[in-house]
């Protein structure tokens, strides 16, 4: 009897071990607010939008210790609409991020499947709509993917830990089709380093057949034809290769953060792939865009912060077009978990856009305005568990 018992005993302290080396844990996020804009396809719009400051989410991320500092890792995070109740991302169940892989506390992590890449990891948190203002406020039709709207399928990441406040990374994504290598191909590669009052980031990513392998890679996505809804750069969805440049940094002193970020981004041989609209006059060419913004935000108290933050687009090459954006926010948390917020957001355009017409404001996420100027104020509040 003594002897099973001591058995029993033994079992349940190795189990009760087992349990406390490995942690699966149910997080997410509610973000909803009522917004109205000035002008959307030629008319003014009162309308309730869910994942303004941050995406409405649920996941669930696990742990596991292996040993000699190694362990398991994963996460699979599922976007929603909290006033329809649709998935988010096309349709895809973990539209949001999806991955597995190892982690080491001397080196970092190295996951694999559906990833956000290097540059909304590190020069990403410089952008405002990173931080309080909502993706409207994004840089134009978020050309530069800087506020992380698509994701990457099939890829392979690693993170560093921190050096000394400098950390780095890389992606990877296979295209998968057979006798094409290149074609659908992505990678990126970044570092950011923060320590004391400064930081800052950089970051580069190269997108083969965008059309398709970046803004294309979801359920509801077309595999023939253009996947590009904002006019911004919709005229050049055709094009063979994206790439992109960007670096941000920013400065705290008191209860003040300066912060600034500048990005390129070209479309290059635009017309290159079949099925896919482009105007006449943007064949074989390419467009580029200078992306710059400058943003500050106070913290008042530990409660409440106020945001403001000037962007200014400039199209050149086969691109002759120029956005200038304003945003101006508030945060008020009223718990740990809980806060409520507010933002006016305007836009103008000039010049010719990527359709080849006379540009109109186009705010990221709404429908384009019929004139060159875009006005949208929203309310909302968020929720944490």
């Amino acid at each position: 009897m003594k002897t099973r018992m001591v058995v029993v005993a033994a079992l349940a302290s190795i189990s009760g071990l087992a349990h406390a080396q490995s942690s699966v844990t149910l997080y997410g996020l509610i973000d909803i607010g009522v917004l109205y804009a000035n002008n959307t396809g030629g008319h003014s719009v009162w309308q309730m939008s869910s994942g303004n400051i941050n995406g409405s989410r649920w996941g669930l991320r696990g742990t596991e210790d292996l040993g000699g500092g190694l362990g398991a890792l994963f996460v699979i995070e599922s976007g929603y609409s909290l006033n329809t109740g649709r998935l988010g991302q096309g349709g895809d169940l973990f539209g949001r991020q999806a991955y597995v892989g190892f982690t080491s506390q001397s080196v970092g992590s190295f996951t694999l499947g559906r990833h956000y890449d290097s540059l909304t990891d590190y020069p990403g948190p410089f952008e405002a709509a990173n931080q309080w203002s909502p993706y409207f406020g994004a840089h134009p039709g978020d050309l530069d993917n800087v506020n992380g709207t698509n994701r990457i399928n099939n890829s392979i990441k690693f993170k560093s830990i921190s050096f000394g406040g400098l950390t780095f990374g890389g992606l990877y994504s296979l295209g998968g089709v057979a006798g094409q290598t290149g074609r659908n191909q992505i990678w990126s590669a970044g570092a950011a380093y923060n320590r004391g009052p400064f930081a800052f980031g950089v970051g580069y990513l190269n997108v083969r057949n965008p059309n398709f392998s970046l803004y294309g890679n979801n359920a509801s996505s077309s595999t023939t034809a253009i996947n590009v809804t904002n006019r911004i750069f919709s005229g050049y969805a055709s094009a063979n290769t994206q790439e992109v440049i960007a670096a941000g940094g920013s400065y705290t002193f008191g209860g003040a953060t300066v912060g600034a970020m500048y990005t390129n981004t070209a479309f290059r041989n635009v017309g290159s792939q079949a099925g896919v609209a482009t105007p006449a006059a943007n064949v074989g060419g390419t467009a580029r865009f200078h992306n710059a913004e400058l943003n500050f935000k106070y913290q008042f108290t530990p409660s409440w912060l106020v945001g403001a933050a000037y962007d200014y687009t400039k199209g050149y090459g086969i691109n002759d077009v120029k956005y200038q954006q304003g945003v101006l926010g508030t945060v008020y948390l009223l718990s740990k978990r809980t806060d409520v917020y507010a933002d006016v957001i305007y836009q103008h355009a000039s010049g010719t856009d990527s359709t080849g017409a006379s540009a109109v404001a186009n705010l990221n996420g709404l429908t384009p305005s019929t004139t060159p100027n875009q006005v949208l104020g929203i309310v909302g509040m968020r929720h944490r568990f």
